[in-house]
């Protein structure tokens, strides 16, 4: 990649940083994983409590990148096709006309995902995993770039499905944005007198160039070093007493890729032990079960990610 591209990516994604900071108050890490996530290419399941600004987040990325944005209020009546698409009967001519649904688009929002049946929740799967929809045994491709952020809240379990671990497995990240600081929150209600700051973002990136951006993050470099380092901490989720269900390969290749982003994201041509073990948390926690001892005696998946980090040897 030339100096003057990578000057130019550097230029928007930092446009793109503060589009999103002028609407999220005080949640910089968290805006950083996002944007490492849409560089990676993947998904992002944001498990908050309600009114901290998961569907705000969402709308302001699609805005930002001039990218076409799609909301599914997931309920517990809601079916796969009300995701992805069905036929419809012409009576004119008899024929059938397919209607795609709202998967078909750029970013998409499945709020409170575990509100419906693990059923519909499965419909996500190949898109996430495959950009596409197999749809009445037809293959459609999705828009590029696609991704999806998921919400749940994690406190309120009525009428709710615990996201399987197949699913859990297909997102890149666990984000989670919490509550602001009392000053920030201030600054949250002054900036809402004269309307929503939603409504005052434009564009700073478009999809191609997005897309340009995530083709770059395939060339970045990772030394052989680093990649074993990464196997390692994979592996150790498989042996450790407190895990029952330890990270898959797809846990690593998601690593590997989030890695590369973060190191792009950073203006670096390669990618380096930081990288892992600054990601290491947000990419493997979500993929692991914990022991029945280990989750009710008030273990955190993200503490076992860091304890296991912490005992692998860093590659010199």
């Amino acid at each position: 990649m030339s100096d003057i591209l990578a000057a130019e990516y550097r230029e928007k994604l930092d446009a793109l940083k503060r589009n999103l900071a002028s609407v999220i108050y005080g949640k910089d890490e968290s805006l950083d994983l996002l944007i490492i996530a849409l560089l990676a290419g993947g998904s992002v399941l944001i498990e908050d409590v309600p009114g901290v600004g998961k569907t705000t987040l969402a709308k302001a990325l699609a805005r930002s990148v001039d990218a076409e944005f799609r909301r599914i209020q997931f309920t517990p009546d809601l079916l796969p096709a009300d995701i992805l698409g069905s036929s419809i009967y012409n009576p004119v001519d008899g024929s059938f006309k397919f209607r795609k649904g709202p998967i078909f688009c750029n970013v998409l929002l499945a709020d409170e995902i575990n509100r419906a049946s693990p059923r519909t929740q499965s419909a996500l799967l190949e898109a996430m995993n495959e950009m596409q929809a197999t749809i009445e045994g037809k293959r459609y491709p999705l828009p590029g770039p696609f991704m999806v952020v998921a919400t749940e809240n994690p406190v309120e379990y009525h009428g709710t499905y615990p996201l399987p671990e197949a699913q859990l497995d297909r997102f890149l990240v666990l984000l989670s944005l919490g509550y602001p600081r009392g000053d920030v929150e201030t600054d949250i209600l002054h900036s809402q007198t004269d309307g929503h700051p939603l409504d005052r973002l434009k564009p700073v990136v478009t999809k191609q160039e997005v897309v340009g951006m995530q083709q770059a993050v395939k060339r970045v470099h990772v030394d052989p070093s680093v990649s074993a380092y990464m196997v390692d901490i994979v592996s150790r989720t498989r042996q450790d007493p407190r895990i029952r269900l330890g990270g898959s390969p797809r846990g690593s290749l998601m690593l590997f890729r989030t890695s590369q982003a973060r190191a792009f994201y950073d203006g670096r041509n390669y990618a380096s032990p930081d990288d892992v073990q600054k990601l290491a948390g947000q990419v493997l926690a979500h993929r692991i079960v914990l022991t029945s001892k280990s989750r009710y005696g008030g273990t955190a998946r993200r503490d076992v990610i860091e304890d296991i980090v912490k005992g692998v040897k860093v590659p010199t």
